[in-house]
């Protein structure tokens, strides 16, 4: 999947996927970045007072560190990663090989629902993509 160029009605599309399954659960923010921590698009519940920009850096920094580390005890990846805080949880999952998909949510919003809302959202994103 080569998302370099990506058509405005494709943003749009993932946009509007991105608000109807991750924001309107009670996700507070939902970034797409690539690898380098370029952020492809971001929504949040009008609420949300992270620096996505600064997060995109860090988080791209940090799902390397820790690819580096699955490769150390021999695994090829691993695709998902959990920070669990007393109000606030990040879950990272790789779209592809370039994109990351990070959700940023509070306690009141179960791990495993997220994660079944998160696999559907990754097939859709990867569906409206491949459409060019």
């Amino acid at each position: 999947m080569n998302y370099g160029i990506v058509s405005q009605e494709q943003l749009e599309r993932i946009d509007a996927l991105l608000s109807d399954k991750l924001i309107k659960l009670g996700v507070d923010c939902v970034i797409i970045i690539d690898m380098a921590g370029n952020i492809i698009t971001a929504k949040d519940n009008g609420t949300c007072k992270y620096d996505v920009y600064s997060f995109a850096a860090l988080a791209a920094g940090n799902f390397a560190t820790v690819d580096a580390m699955a490769k150390l005890v021999g695994e090829q990846e691993f695709s998902l990663l959990f920070h669990k805080g007393q109000e606030s949880n990040i879950h990272f999952s790789k779209i592809d090989d370039e994109l990351l998909l990070i959700s940023m949510f509070g306690r009141d919003i179960s791990l495993g629902f997220l994660r079944l809302n998160v696999v559907d959202v990754i097939e859709k994103i990867r569906q409206i993509w491949n459409k060019r």
